[in-house]
């Protein structure tokens, strides 16, 4: 007799755990929305203004980067002219799903570096459950100790970054639970030395900040195709260390359990939030939280828009409000970054 394997956890359309530990992550929801899940290959030539390359950054561990080089005529008016800003990204997908190539971000954050322009360093997450919470966390921070590296100009050396980049100005910025990997990241990098190195600001983009506990917004937003209750339960089950809830410092910074906000040592922030996300409350209660500790936080709210809105291709192509918010949330962004 055959031995079948069977399904003993399943997150719909994007992930299924079987009784042998095996993680399918083969999309199995609508057909015309796959394309956004789906690798854009590297490309070291420049196409429209921006080229791509994938660098392992630790032979030991495989952590591995994708690199986004904007095609930019230096300013000979200004200091350090032709020096570009860097910005390390970090990827959503609850901690279980996703990859730094997807066409998703390839699309967005390309995007990023022309209109900044800024190099996008984004990194290669592992995900849960094989690699469970501080995993992610630790990959985000050794990506800001490459670059430290890189900086101080010791046996590392990258030469679109070593040529092109601002060491000066350097910031985390990262989608829905890459948020959160900004809050934690920075967190981390305010305990060291940094120097040559200065990290300049933190951009989390609809952070999975959330708590047991039910929000409001949780209870009454429409679910989006991005964020369902269903997939911020099952993810963070999975994410989260074995036995923690989601009031754990990784997903409830706010929170009782957390080291104080008052505590860390961050850079300037800039919280951005969509009007209709679910976890909109949650994530408010972090902006009031770190507002009570004196931090230097700015908000930006995107209104009639749901969670990681900027990411749906199709609802950007198509629908006109859609695209006029991510244009607003692009130029925020970039605003920030060029403040800092």
């Amino acid at each position: 007799m055959v031995y079948q394997k069977k399904i003993v956890e399943e997150v719909s359309g994007w992930l299924r755990i079987f009784d042998d530990g095996w993680v399918d992550r083969t999309w199995t929801g609508p057909p015309q929305v796959k394309f956004m899940a789906e690798p854009v290959p590297p490309h070291e030539e420049f196409i429209e203004g921006v080229a791509i390359r994938d660098v392992t950054i630790d032979e030991n561990s495989g952590l591995s980067v994708r690199i986004y080089l904007p095609q930019h005529e230096p300013d000979h008016y200004t200091d350090n002219s032709d020096k570009l800003p860097l910005i390390v990204h970090f990827h959503g997908g609850g901690f279980c799903i996703s990859q730094a190539d997807w066409y998703m971000y390839y699309y967005i954050y390309s995007r990023l570096a022309r209109s900044a322009p800024a190099i996008v360093v984004s990194v290669y997450l592992r995900l849960a459950p094989e690699h469970r919470l501080p995993a992610a966390i630790d990959d985000g921070f050794s990506a800001l100790m490459w670059l430290r590296a890189l900086a101080q100009g010791q046996e590392s050396y990258e030469p679109w970054l070593n040529n092109h980049g601002d060491f000066n100005r350097v910031f985390l910025i990262g989608d829905s639970s890459g948020g959160n990997l900004v809050h934690h990241v920075a967190a981390r990098a305010g305990q060291v030395d940094l120097s040559p190195m200065r990290l300049a600001g933190g951009i989390p983009v609809h952070p999975g900040f959330v708590r047991s506990e039910r929000s409001k917004s949780e209870m009454e937003q429409p679910e989006s195709p991005f964020l369902t209750l269903d997939m911020v339960d099952r993810f963070l089950k999975l994410a989260l260390p074995k036995g923690c809830t989601k009031d754990h410092p990784f997903t409830c910074p706010m929170g009782h359990a957390a080291p104080p906000l008052d505590s860390l040592n961050l850079p300037p922030f800039l919280l951005c939030v969509a009007e209709a996300d679910l976890i909109r409350d949650t994530e408010m209660e972090y902006y009031e939280a770190m507002k009570k500790a004196n931090k230097d936080v700015e908000l930006l709210i995107n209104p009639g828009v749901g969670h990681s809105f900027y990411l749906n291709k199709i609802a950007v192509d198509m629908d006109p409000h859609t695209a006029a918010q991510t244009t607003g949330l692009l130029e925020g962004i970039v605003e920030f970054i060029k403040k800092h």
